[in-house]
């Protein structure tokens, strides 16, 4: 789709699994294994779906995906599965190479996010687009050399320490304009100074979303991930959002929906539901 001078896709880089009560909270399984059906270890499927926005003299990447340098224990756990998607292949079916990324925004530093902004290469770890400035929110930076230990484990350094290392690292502080028409807006709920880039020419807006609405089914306020370190303010966080997003008809990007990447919202006599479903 076009939102002002900007050509913007979607690119899946492939699948990690994680536990379906940690990803809807005090939702029952009963309600969300109808939409999110679970395996036999109790985890749901989940996309890694970064965002490509091409124009105006930048080519920029949301995200990056779990990556490639995860040990085989780690593998194993969260159910890493590259067989049918892959970042570096991803992008070439787009016709476009490592080296032509200007700019990569990073919503938060968790491992399935940020995995794949670092590779290595003989044995030495390094920024995965060579030519690109990596933008994080400074408080998510702090955040992740310093972790809580509810949520250390999603941090892993080589996969943001790196950047710093080369000195592609910009440390963003609170909400602006990065490029015309795109903003970051910054929560807190998930975790501390997460970003969500949203895409606006006046008369069509697209937010990715992240992990504040990480799938479809995550549209009503209630249904808030376990994984959140203040689940309170994400709700606040919603519904600050949603109101605003069925207003004016925006599109919202799941990041981790592994049917549906992208769709409008409605309200209704329940709730906040999902409007029409959106293929980017």
């Amino acid at each position: 789709m076009k939102i002002g001078p900007y050509e913007i896709f979607t690119v899946q880089t492939g699948y990690v699994s994680l536990d379906g009560g940690a990803m809807f909270g005090v939702v029952p399984k009963v309600l969300w294994n109808k939409t999110n059906p679970a395996d036999e270890l109790n985890r749901i499927q989940l996309a890694l779906r970064t965002l490509v926005i091409n124009g105006n003299d930048r080519l920029i990447l949301i995200d990056a995906g779990v990556g490639s340098k995860m040990n085989e224990k780690l593998q194993k756990i969260y159910n890493v599965d590259h067989q049918e998607h892959e970042l570096e292949q991803g992008l070439a079916e787009k016709g476009i190479t490592f080296d032509q990324v200007t700019d990569v925004i990073i919503t938060h530093l968790h491992f399935d996010h940020v995995g794949g902004a670092t590779i290595e290469e003989n044995g030495v770890l390094k920024p995965t687009f060579p030519n690109a400035k990596y933008y994080v929110q400074g408080e998510q930076w702090y955040w992740a050399n310093h972790p809580s230990e509810k949520d250390r484990a999603s941090y892993m350094p080589e996969n943001f320490k790196p950047i710093e290392e080369a000195g592609q690292l910009v440390e963003l502080d609170g909400p602006k304009e990065l490029f015309p028409g795109i903003e970051v807006l910054v929560m807190y709920g998930h975790t501390h100074g997460m970003q969500l880039p949203k895409i606006s020419d006046g008369q069509s807006t697209l937010l990715y979303c992240a992990d504040l609405i990480p799938t479809a089914s995550h549209i009503p306020l209630p249904w808030i991930m376990a994984y959140d370190n203040n689940p309170l303010i994400t709700l606040e966080e919603k519904k600050r959002l949603l109101p605003k997003a069925a207003e004016e008809n925006w599109i919202l990007v799941f990041e981790h929906d592994p049917f549906r990447p992208a769709g409008t919202v409605v309200q209704t006599k329940k709730g906040y539901a999902l409007g029409d479903e959106i293929f980017l």
